[in-house]
């Protein structure tokens, strides 16, 4: 019996990609045995500011560069290329028909970001089509997570586990951060791939 094709969902701004994507991704590729990590780089997010949309193309292009050497990483433009606001849920249905509905899909998201599942456009639906693997730090509180788990699953009457915590090096790395250094002159060596430094420094990016 063909065993069930594993994918996993690395979505974010990525502005820019940085190593700290990169180790998350590939720890989670091999924690849960995962096929493959497809990084999907988000068009118009509903949760930020609309900045992030008109340097759609230079995202996707450094994740292209930062994800390149790893035969294992993919990148989609499933929602740069989507018209209006990007929802996580339209992508999971879009992905479970491209790859098909025996799929396991698994979202990678850090911790921080997973209790914000609440807030999201049809979260209910959303728990249907994917699972869920919460990126944290050594000594991170996870009794947030179970709360949420215990909320989100009796609202919605799915008992099976869907939201997995991933423990990660303490990598203390943010695209903010980043981008606060590229315009203030300061090195970003290390903490982005060399390519997306070039990349950054070529086009003039967050000057």
């Amino acid at each position: 019996m063909k065993e069930k094709l594993k994918i996993g969902i690395m979505g974010g701004t990525f502005n820019p990609i940085h190593h700290g994507h990169l180790v998350t991704a590939g720890e989670a590729l091999n924690q849960f045995c995962l096929d493959k990590v497809i990084f999907i780089p988000s068009g118009d997010p509903p949760h930020k500011n609309s900045k992030e949309e008109k340097i759609a193309e230079h995202r996707y292009l450094m994740t292209v560069i930062a994800t390149s050497s790893n035969k294992n990483f993919f990148v989609s433009r499933i929602e740069i290329d989507r018209k209006g606001k990007s929802y996580t849920v339209d992508t999971m249905r879009e992905l479970k028909k491209l790859y098909g509905e025996d799929t396991d899909l698994f979202f990678i998201t850090g911790a921080d970001a997973i209790l914000e599942i609440l807030t999201w456009k049809k979260t209910e639906e959303i728990i249907g089509l994917c699972s869920f693997i919460a990126a944290t730090r050594p000594g991170y509180n996870i009794s947030k997570i179970q709360d949420l788990k215990a909320r989100l699953f009796k609202k919605t009457g799915n008992n099976t586990q869907k939201i997995f915590v991933m423990e990660i090096p303490a990598l203390a790395i943010s695209s903010t951060d980043i981008r606060k250094r590229v315009k203030e002159n300061r090195p970003i060596d290390y903490l982005v791939p060399e390519g997306v430094s070039n990349y950054i420094l070529k086009h003039g990016l967050y000057k």
